[in-house]
């Protein structure tokens, strides 16, 4: 599977230019890229996208899935917005919510996952009880 067919500068094919992994120019970013130098995309579309096939997280004799990041134009990008005092208290407040067991309501002292919606001695009581 060559790289090639997913190099498409013009957008001719994909509709917005597409280049293959690791391969694009520079003044593109993703959102990560962006918020790691303390911008965001401001509303902006996108720009392009990269497209790569994977091989991770899948079944053995699967297919390797297409995977696609988005591309952002570094000089539409904006400032990240900062934190004001009351989205401060109100992020601390739902952090602090996420923590305590519903069946038990003590403090976790961690998020609790939402896979077992509940800390993990009352998701596995066995293990206590084997200890």
């Amino acid at each position: 599977m060559s790289a090639v067919r997913f190099f498409d500068p013009d957008g001719e094919l994909y509709g917005v230019p597409t280049f293959p992994f690791r391969m694009a120019p520079d003044g593109y970013a993703t959102r990560r890229q962006l918020r790691a130098d303390g911008l965001r995309p401001g509303g902006q579309p996108v720009a392009a996208q990269l497209l790569w096939f994977s091989n991770r997280r899948r079944p053995t004799g699967a297919p390797p899935v297409l995977r696609v990041a988005y591309l952002y134009r570094r000089d539409l990008a904006r400032p990240v917005r900062p934190m004001t005092p009351g989205k401060r208290a109100a992020l601390a407040k739902a952090n602090a919510a996420r923590r305590v067991c519903p069946e038990c309501h003590r403090d976790a002292g961690y998020r609790i996952p939402p896979t077992l919606g509940t800390c993990v001695p009352c998701a596995t009581p066995e293990a206590q009880h084997a200890a």
